[in-house]
């Protein structure tokens, strides 16, 4: 078999992880509740990079503030000074709903707002009735644009009150998507108890569901709530470039031709890795390429798994000279797109490092998922 060059492909993925970050859309949510609900908390307990502490963000209106960090496709609009008034809150709604209309009108999906959390909190034991009607007064002048709300209970120390104030909720028959109670953060008790943060993982499956397609990836590279959810969407890109080698693969090519990263490859790498909110990291694509593609022709996609695919893929063993077929394209694409997210996950759960990768140890860790998936 002849060598291939890991260095380059290396190269070429990177180039493709950087396009397919720097094309994901902007995810636009307004932030709003009464002072002290734990907005912030909140926000920095879903998204990467601290976003409620880099700064006041700028200001968009006499309540309301964007808050942004570069490189991160988010913008949080987080209304301020939502008190007790009916004044104040009547200002409140008439930004909100105006900051969406100006989005609309923009036709840009970049500068539309998506998606609408309204704090509530529940370790205050009451909602205001001056809440209620707030929401049911936005809902009204939302019936046109519909951008999907959620009531997030935050501070729910209590499961069983945050039950009760959610049932409360629903008989007032809101028009919002969904009622979330979370614990956005780890609660002592004392040395010995705690109660363990919750909710977060719903927050964002209901975001995806509210969603369009368009966000999806952006959602699941931004949020750091839910490693289920970046695996469901990550599983969603291995299923597309498989069946799309799959009929690259109609057309027999000798296993000797084949390189692994083909275009169809690098666009499911590019996907699975703007999924999982990583940085563009050379070492780890390096990494992960020599511990399946090999260096010098000593390939994973040599002899060994040639003999094993063959067995296993009905009627490969009479392709002659050892040809890829559609079944064995993708076969093999499935197997390096779920190999990648297995690796991508135990690197985000802090269960193996981005240094750890890069070692003797962590190239035979990664060679023998890849047998693993392959042999699924």
């Amino acid at each position: 078999m002849a060598g291939i060059d890991t260095e380059r492909i290396a190269q070429d993925a990177i180039e493709a992880i950087a396009e397919r970050i720097q094309n994901l859309n902007t995810l636009n949510i307004i932030v709003a509740g009464k002072t002290g609900v734990g907005k912030s908390t909140l926000i920095n307990a879903v998204f990467k990079e601290k976003l409620a502490e880099t700064g006041m963000g700028k200001p968009v209106t006499d309540h309301m503030r964007r808050i942004t960090k570069k490189g991160i496709p988010l913008a949080i609009y987080d209304t301020r000074g939502f008190e007790l008034g009916k004044e104040v809150q009547t200002q409140v709604k008439q930004e909100v709903v105006e900051t969406i209309t100006q989005g609309l009108i923009s036709k840009d999906v970049n500068k539309a707002i998506h998606c609408i959390w309204y704090c509530i909190n529940t370790a205050s034991n009451r909602i205001e009735p001056e809440e209620i009607e707030w929401i049911r007064e936005f809902s009204k002048e939302n019936q046109l644009t519909q951008v999907p709300v959620i009531i997030v209970l935050t501070q729910s120390f209590s499961k069983k009150k945050a039950e009760e104030l959610r049932r409360m909720l629903l008989d007032e028959n809101l028009d919002v998507v969904q009622i979330v109670p979370v614990l956005a953060e780890d609660y002592e008790i004392d040395e010995d108890i705690s109660i363990k943060s919750y909710g977060l993982g719903m927050l964002i499956h209901v975001m995806g569901e509210a969603l369009p397609d368009e966000l999806q990836d952006t959602l699941q590279n931004v949020q750091i709530a839910s490693l289920e959810e970046k695996k469901k969407r990550a599983h969603k890109a291995v299923a597309t470039a498989t069946m799309a080698a799959a009929g690259e693969g109609a057309v027999p090519v000798p296993f000797a031709d084949c390189a692994m990263l083909v275009p169809t490859q690098l666009t499911m790498i590019a996907s699975i890795t703007a999924i999982f909110g990583f940085e563009v990291n050379k070492s780890l694509i390096t990494a992960f390429l020599s511990a399946t593609l090999g260096t010098g022709g000593a390939t994973i996609l040599g002899r060994t798994v040639v003999s094993s695919l063959l067995k296993a893929i009905p009627g490969a063993g009479s392709v002659a000279a050892g040809a890829i077929n559609a079944g064995t394209a993708g076969v093999i694409t499935a197997a390096l797109g779920e190999t990648y997210i297995r690796i991508l996950s135990a690197v985000f759960s802090g269960e193996m490092s981005l240094d750890d990768i890069g070692t003797k140890k962590g190239k035979e860790f990664i060679a023998k998922l890849f047998r693993e998936e392959l042999n699924n």
